[in-house]
């Protein structure tokens, strides 16, 4: 008999995928407990000394849950938290988790498979599911929600049970297999190749909350929009939403080459870093935040003639007073992450004088995934992959994005042999061209696959 993994790559027919047995154990990328404290005192904190790939034990699926074959996941920024032991070791979230009891036993091990993103095939079903079926080809929601607490049913992100899937949660997209429940799935589009459709997820969806949703910043046509690290996972589709919904997006990098990406995104106003002197954290210095803040507000003035009306904020402490300072009055400021650190300073002064707002947003329910996925899958937003990696090259790939040296989203293929797999609509594929399908393939900031 032929493997699961061989069958799915040679096309079998959902009836003969749910013969062939699941494998006992499968490759992941995973974190062990018993190095949670290797890098107390460490300066450097190198993700690819604690990320390792290794075989785990297949977990068995709940009611509620499929199993996926993994055929690409992506890195994201939570992934390279977790595999520093920042904030704190995530098996502090498993272990929480688990106290639930039941089903949620399973997550608290002294491994962790890491990873937020993923795309692939289902190959298992649960009980209780109803709407997908074995051969479905799917991306996963990173939005892990209780659907049995009421705070759900208002918006899935409310609840206080809801989780970071691969990060908060065990038995994430980094691996050959993994499970999730099956109010995470979303169809795959058909266009796209199994590396593409994994990179949009996590960062796509969370754009789109943070702008576009009425959960949001409620952006509307005419809106200027300054976007901190554009060139990268968030910023790069957040440059996308406020091009597409009639807005004028303003993006800050920190060098020329990530200007030329934006640029390819269709971003016509990009401000380098250096242009108003943030060189670093500027936070211990509030006269200093406040001076750079008056640079930068005078070169946004000068190239769109107004302060922005929403700040797009995911870096953190870096940049927090500043953007509460240079947004305009009454404007908003949305942030969900905060990379450089968590502790924000800022002059209160000028968010309440000036009557302007924080919305803190994070991840995206699953009908802004679905309407996020519904504009991919038309081709409306390009995938912002730029580099590819393999399983075995996780930890390189986790460095990458930990340093700061990649552009877009950084794939990597779990099952899936090789790139440019998994393309079931041809035709629309070459109808919207491959330039607009991936445009930041050629500004991978490291060597694709097929170039290692």
């Amino acid at each position: 008999m032929v493997s699961l993994s061989e069958a799915l790559l040679g096309g079998a027919p959902p009836e003969e995928i749910e013969r062939i047995p699941l494998p006992e154990e499968h490759l992941a990328a995973h974190l062990r407990a018993e190095d949670s404290d290797m890098f107390r005192g460490v300066g450097d904190k190198d993700v690819r000394k604690s990320l390792r790939v290794g075989p785990v034990p297949a977990p068995e699926p709940a009611p509620d849950e499929v199993v996926v074959a993994v055929m690409a996941s992506s890195i994201n920024y939570n992934t390279v938290w977790s595999a520093m032991f920042e904030p704190i070791p995530t098996f502090r979230f498993l272990q929480q988790f688990a106290r639930q009891g039941g089903w949620a036993t399973r997550h608290d091990l002294p491994y962790h498979v890491v990873g937020s993103d993923g795309a692939g095939v289902i190959v298992r079903t649960g009980s209780g599911v109803r709407r997908w079926r074995v051969g479905d080809h799917v991306v996963i929601s990173p939005a892990y929600v209780d659907d049995q607490e009421p705070a759900s049913h208002a918006d899935g992100m409310l609840g206080a049970e809801q989780r970071a899937w691969g990060f908060e949660t065990n038995f994430g997209g980094l691996a050959e297999y993994t499970v999730v429940r099956a109010s995470q799935l979303v169809p795959k589009p058909a266009h796209l190749t199994w590396e593409e459709a994994a990179s949009n997820t996590l960062c796509a969806g969370t754009a789109y909350r943070m702008l576009v949703s009425d959960r949001g910043a409620r952006m509307k046509q005419g809106d200027v929009v300054l976007v901190w690290g554009a060139a990268g996972g968030l910023g790069g589709y957040a440059v996308q939403f406020v091009r597409n919904g009639g807005g004028i997006p303003i993006g800050v990098v920190s060098s020329e080459s990530k200007a030329e990406v934006l640029r390819a995104l269709g971003c016509d106003i990009v401000i380098n870093r250096e242009e108003f002197g943030l060189t670093g954290d500027l936070s211990a210095d509030p006269d200093q935040v406040i001076e750079v803040g008056r640079r930068l507000g005078r070169i946004i003035r000068e190239r769109v003639g107004r302060d922005p009306d929403i700040v797009f904020e995911h870096v953190g402490r870096a940049t927090f007073g500043i953007s509460v300072f240079v947004v305009r009055r009454g404007g908003v400021v949305v942030t969900c992450g905060s990379s450089t650190g968590y502790n924000h300073v800022f002059d209160n002064r000028y968010l309440w004088m000036k009557l302007k707002r924080v919305i803190g947003s994070h991840v995206a329910n699953l009908q802004e995934q679905w309407e996020t996925n519904r504009l991919i899958a038309m081709g409306s937003v390009a995938t912002t992959m730029s580099a590819v990696y393999p399983l075995a090259e996780v930890a390189e790939a986790g460095r990458l994005v930990q340093t700061n040296r990649h552009v877009g989203k950084v794939a990597v293929l779990c099952m899936a042999p090789e790139p440019g797999l998994g393309v079931s609509d041809h035709e629309l594929r070459a109808r919207i061209g491959e330039q607009r399908v991936a445009p930041l393939r050629g500004f991978s900031a490291g060597p694709t696959t097929g170039e290692r």
